[in-house]
């Protein structure tokens, strides 16, 4: 018996001296974050593959102007970002491949995001305390979902919720701004005299084709987290975010079915014609899934479509609205 103490204590032992040893061995891939100022717990945090900047981000992006652009299907994803007159519309088929765009719109700096493992597309305000932060990505995930870094501090930010797991920031949040996950055709009936972005390099990436085909429809990747009750893990679910409120969830599917959905002052409306960023292996050729549009007294707010296994995740305490 004392032996098996001895041994279920090693363990435990060993167990913990891996976990601690977490930080350590970031800190040997360069990182200057100061790990002993964390929101989370960091043993959850996985290594997506890439190193840091593995996947690079964009921050001299290019634009055209819309008529320009002959090589986007028009029912392709774009996150479309319309700030103080300035509209730009940034193909998924880019940003899939770089999941961070540095931009200034409208005189505002901005981050506009995409993490392929979550299909969450988030814009959010580069400035923070008096500063304007640029982000890279760190290589590394939580809850299958993209974790950032700020290149002045090496502070770690969680894409979905916004804010600071780690470092000088840790508990800092982003300023969320509206952008829409819509089709191109949408876009440019919006926006007749907007622009689009444009790989820098053309043939540095495979732009148009889908690194995670048949993502959708499998099952969550490098997540360790629980699974939603009553709900396919990759059913698509739209999250509302309300200021001072726990957001507002609800699948895809009740929101077309019904024909829209009025929660107090927020109105959250389908309509068909955009194509699944993440279904066959050319983006351009994906089946159906619609847009969403959420609004406020008839103003856009921040919303994200995403899949129901990271809703939970992050809002493990909130009912996803199915019926």
């Amino acid at each position: 018996m004392k032996s098996l103490l001895a041994l279920a204590t090693a363990l435990a032992l060993a167990a913990t001296q891996i976990a601690n040893s977490e930080p350590l061995r970031w800190k040997s891939e360069g990182w200057r974050t100061d790990f002993t100022k964390s929101t989370v717990d960091l043993d959850r945090v996985l290594s997506g593959g890439p190193p840091r900047d593995g996947i690079p981000s964009i921050d001299d992006p290019k634009f055209i102007p819309i008529g320009e652009e002959t090589s986007l299907d028009e029912n392709e994803a774009v996150i479309g970002l319309k700030i103080n007159g300035d509209a730009r519309a940034y193909p998924i088929r880019i940003v899939t491949w770089h999941e961070i765009v540095n931009d200034t719109v409208g005189g505002v700096p901005v981050a506009v995001t995409y993490c392929p493992l979550c299909n969450s597309s988030l814009t959010f305000d580069r400035r923070v305390e008096g500063e304007v932060l640029e982000f890279g990505t760190t290589g590394k995930l939580k809850d299958s979902n993209l974790i950032m870094y700020d290149r002045t501090t090496d502070s770690w930010w969680q894409q979905f919720s916004g804010d600071a797991i780690a470092g000088s920031y840790a508990g800092t949040f982003l300023k969320l701004l509206p952008s829409r996950l819509q089709s191109w055709s949408e876009f440019k009936a919006e926006n007749p005299d907007g622009k689009v972005l444009v790989p820098n390099n053309p043939r540095l990436r495979d732009y148009g084709r889908n690194p995670y085909a048949g993502y959708d429809t499998a099952r969550p990747f490098l997540y360790d987290g629980q699974l939603p009750p009553d709900i396919e893990p990759m059913e698509r679910v739209v999250v509302v975010r309300r200021d001072g409120e726990e957001p507002l969830i609800v699948t895809l599917n009740k929101v077309r079915e019904d024909n829209g959905l009025r929660e107090g002052d927020y109105q959250v409306e389908w309509a068909p014609g955009q194509r699944s960023a993440l279904d066959t292996s050319q983006i351009a050729k994906g089946r159906e899934v619609g847009t969403i549009t959420v609004q406020k007294g008839g103003r856009d707010v921040p919303y994200d479509v995403t899949f129901a296994f990271v809703a939970h995740a992050f809002y493990p305490d909130v009912a996803i609205r199915k019926d």
